[in-house]
């Protein structure tokens, strides 16, 4: 019985750290992509941490309820698009963070292939 309680535990512990380690990957692409590209600003390392949140949980949300995932990569042009609108909405919701249209297409492509080349999707 207290097999089946450590696995528990240490399946839950897993899916925490899973997260963590998409957060923070997430944060060093998101940091890579506003350094390279031009009109994509992000103010300062608490803009840059929620902007990753917002990030991350905007992706999980359009994976969980459409099915396709928001990865420059990920569906082909679906994908790519995505991946464009989710960087340029977020700037709503996190202060410090701006870009604009082009930014966001071009911040798409910077941060699919920083994506590409910084291990940390895990399946979760």
């Amino acid at each position: 019985m207290s097999d089946s309680n450590s696995n528990i535990a240490s399946s839950s512990g897993s899916t925490f750290f899973q997260i963590l380690g998409r957060l923070i990957a997430a944060a060093v692409i998101l940091a890579i992509t506003a350094f390279f590209t031009p009109g994509f600003s992000i103010d300062n390392i608490w803009a840059l941490a929620l902007s990753a949140i917002v990030l991350t949980i905007m992706d999980y949300l359009i994976t969980k309820f459409t099915g396709i995932g928001a990865s420059p990569f990920g569906k082909g042009f679906v994908g790519f698009a995505l991946a464009a609108i989710t960087l340029y909405l977020t700037q709503f919701f996190v202060s410090g963070y701006s870009i604009s249209w082009m930014a966001a297409i071009i911040g798409a492509l910077i941060y699919g292939v920083v994506d590409y080349f910084i291990p940390g999707n895990q399946k979760m």
